[in-house]
């Protein structure tokens, strides 16, 4: 179960670090906004658990970073609208960025850049000098590399989130998703995630694909 205190001074310290502590409202206001989005009922994976565990990577990504506490802004609002039915969510999760950070106190710069990484997280493939958009890709994609157990559930809540489409269709959706990661040069970008992750994704990426083509 998730710390709702310690997630509201986590949000708080970002937010402060990237604008300055006088330099805006109280944040906590808009923490519990997210907070309230990040537990909405359709979720099973996007949940409060995700977003924890991204904000713990960053965390652990941090010196490969140039500007952490964007990062973990944007990691904030990167899942902020969810509907598993609808393919904007991104989008529409950097427009609630747009709307919010403004106002909550942070520079036109930063915002804009919150919202380039939550836009990011659609493809997942940050430029090769993109330091805070690896950062971000990364640890989004760090549960790709979690011990057996965790993936499996992992795989189960994603199942949950998409428990409207058809058995078959959704097979099919996922191994073409698999493959299209298992394609790529490289799952993680920073120097940390290649090393410590990369190879463990691997194989549970091929293991998952496996089960589901059987």
């Amino acid at each position: 179960m998730a710390d709702l205190d310690v997630l509201r001074t986590r949000f708080t310290r970002a937010l402060e670090g990237a604008r300055g502590p006088a330099a805006g409202p109280d944040p906590l206001p808009y923490a519990d906004n997210l907070l309230t989005r990040w537990q909405e009922p359709q979720r099973r994976y996007h949940t409060l658990a995700h977003l924890t565990a991204v904000l713990d990577h960053v965390d652990v990504l941090e010196k490969h970073a140039d500007d952490p506490d964007v990062v973990r802004l944007a990691a904030w609002f990167h899942d902020a609208v969810y509907l598993p039915d609808r393919s904007e969510n991104e989008e529409r999760s950097a427009r609630l960025a747009e709307r919010a950070l403004p106002e909550a106190g942070l520079p036109d710069t930063e915002t804009a850049e919150v919202a380039r990484l939550v836009r990011l997280t659609v493809t997942h493939a940050p430029a090769d000098d993109d330091r805070d958009g690896q950062v971000l890709c990364d640890a989004d994609l760090a549960i790709l590399a979690a011990p057996p157990s965790a993936y499996a559930a992992y795989t189960t809540a994603v199942r949950e989130e998409y428990h409207f489409v058809p058995n078959d269709a959704f097979r099919a959706g996922r191994s073409d998703i698999l493959r299209q990661l298992l394609a790529l040069p490289r799952l993680f970008r920073t120097p940390y995630g290649e090393e410590k992750w990369e190879a463990t994704a691997r194989h549970n990426l091929r293991g998952e694909l496996e089960m589901l083509s059987t």
